[in-house]
């Protein structure tokens, strides 16, 4: 199976003469993959997630990728007026699936994300915690291979993080999506990811596999020891 996410030597600027926010970034995913991206703020992250998801092209470089994504914001950036299901089905439409087909996806995920009964909610009657689920329906909805989340969970206090990782590992089993995710945790991304990347300012300066079995335990030894290999490496200087 081909890598979905491949780049290249990629470059990115958003001004002339060019300013570079991302420099010379190489990296290839594979298929089924869950992938972190941690940094400092400014680091190059957003920008990079922006351009697997096709909201920003690459100044210099290749960049493989699918022609579209998933995509898991920050906010949960629900439609007020739009009930939980049509929220999700909404974003079902603009694939421009059948109907039949966009009715049974909708359903599929909200089971999944464990919100069926609250189908006919608005997002006003529902908790952070529940909004975001709306927000992974939602990108699961569009049925591609790779899933996108911008630090999803950062909003949400400690108790609902642990309740999502938990069912994100779960969804990811589940469907063998690729899934890449950006964090500011070091805790949340080992706790997820297969490798994590570290960026310092754009670069690709460390990947790091982590290699502990799951369910991981931070409370374990192990645990604390990827976490420190993590904040090393982004204390390491960036290539030049």
């Amino acid at each position: 199976m081909p890598s979905p996410i491949v780049f290249s030597h990629v470059e990115k600027s958003y001004e002339t003469p060019p300013n570079y926010v991302v420099h010379d970034f190489s990296l290839e995913l594979q298929p089924s993959e869950f992938f972190c991206l941690v940094g400092a703020s400014g680091c190059g992250k957003s920008t990079i997630l922006k351009m697997i998801a096709g909201i920003e092209a690459p100044t210099h470089g290749n960049l493989t990728k699918p022609d579209h994504v998933g995509m898991v914001f920050q906010s949960d950036a629900l439609l007020p007026w739009l009930t939980v299901e049509e929220n999700v089905a909404f974003a079902a439409h603009m694939q421009k699936f059948e109907a039949a087909k966009v009715k049974r996806l909708t359903a599929q995920y909200l089971a999944m994300v464990h919100l069926d009964k609250f189908a006919k909610k608005y997002p006003r009657e529902l908790s952070g915690g529940q909004r975001q689920r709306v927000g992974i329906a939602r990108a699961l909805v569009v049925e591609s291979d790779v899933l996108l989340m911008d630090e999803p969970f950062s909003a949400l206090d400690p108790m609902i993080c642990d309740e999502l990782h938990l069912e994100i590992l779960q969804i990811w089993a589940a469907t063998k999506k690729t899934i890449v995710m950006i964090s500011h945790h070091f805790e949340e991304a080992v706790t997820l990811a297969d490798r994590v990347g570290v960026i310092i300012d754009g670069r690709l300066a460390q990947i790091l596999p982590v290699t502990l079995p799951r369910p991981r335990n931070a409370d374990e030894e192990p645990f604390a020891l990827q976490v420190k290999a993590i904040r090393n490496a982004l204390t390491v200087p960036s290539p030049s």
